[in-house]
Formats: structure tokens, C-alpha cells, sequence
């Protein structure tokens, strides 16, 4: 009797461990984000902080999750996460010259492309003028 515990448990392990792993995958989304400015140039060098917010509860066995990530554009103004938690997820980009960007999105795809634009900077106000 003990024995077939162990060999009913031994069997069964790998077959959960695939359904768990066939499960993480469906909820993850590859994220491609396109960074320009108004006109439809591209931003290089900006800085982007990409953070999971909530969604379904993502389980994988044994290891802990990256649920933040921070990154420069290349020449294209592009950047590629490969692999993010489906639900909300906030995005802020910072580049010099430009107005910083920040706003939550909805990721439910298990791929994804955003395209930002970036606005000018606002000119300064004073009150001596």
C-alpha cells in the first residue's frame, strides 16, 4: 500500500508540474513598446520602467516572479519585454527633452505592441512676469 502511494506520487508530480507550467504560460504577455514623439520620430535613450500592478494570481513553482522592469530604448525607440504577468501593468517614460509619461494599461494578449508619443515640454509659468 505504502509503495503505491509512492509510485501514484512519483507519477503524478510531472503531471502537475506540466499542467502548472501549461497554466504560467498562458498568462504571461511578450510586450513590445514603440517610443516617439508627436511627429512619429522615434525616441532613443529613454528610459522606461515597466511594473505588474495586479491580475490573476501567476504561480510558478519554485521561483519568484519579476514583476518590474527598467530599460533604455535603442535607436528605434523600441524596447521588447519578453515575458510579463497578464493584467494591469503601469508604464513611465522619462527622456530628456520630453514630458514624462505614466499611465496604467490593460494586458490580456500573449503578445502585445503599445505605441507611446511623447509630448513637449510645457513652457515655465512665473508669476514676475
Amino acid at each position: 500500500m505504502r509503495n503505491r502511494r509512492r509510485l501514484l506520487y512519483l507519477l503524478g508530480a510531472p503531471a502537475l508540474l506540466l499542467v502548472a507550467t501549461t497554466a504560467y504560460a498562458a498568462d504571461m504577455t511578450k510586450l513590445a513598446l514603440q517610443i516617439k514623439t508627436q511627429s512619429g520620430k522615434p525616441v532613443d535613450r529613454a528610459s522606461v520602467i515597466v511594473r505588474f500592478i495586479e491580475g490573476r494570481s501567476v504561480i510558478k513553482l519554485g521561483k519568484s516572479i519579476r514583476t518590474t522592469w527598467e530599460m533604455k530604448t535603442n535607436q528605434e525607440g523600441e524596447v521588447t519585454i519578453p515575458s510579463i504577468p497578464q493584467g494591469k501593468i503601469r508604464i513611465q517614460v522619462i527622456a530628456k527633452g520630453y514630458q514624462t509619461y505614466g499611465e496604467i494599461h490593460e494586458i490580456n494578449e500573449p503578445e502585445k505592441t503599445l505605441e507611446i508619443k511623447l509630448n513637449p515640454p510645457q513652457q515655465q509659468y512665473s508669476a514676475h512676469q
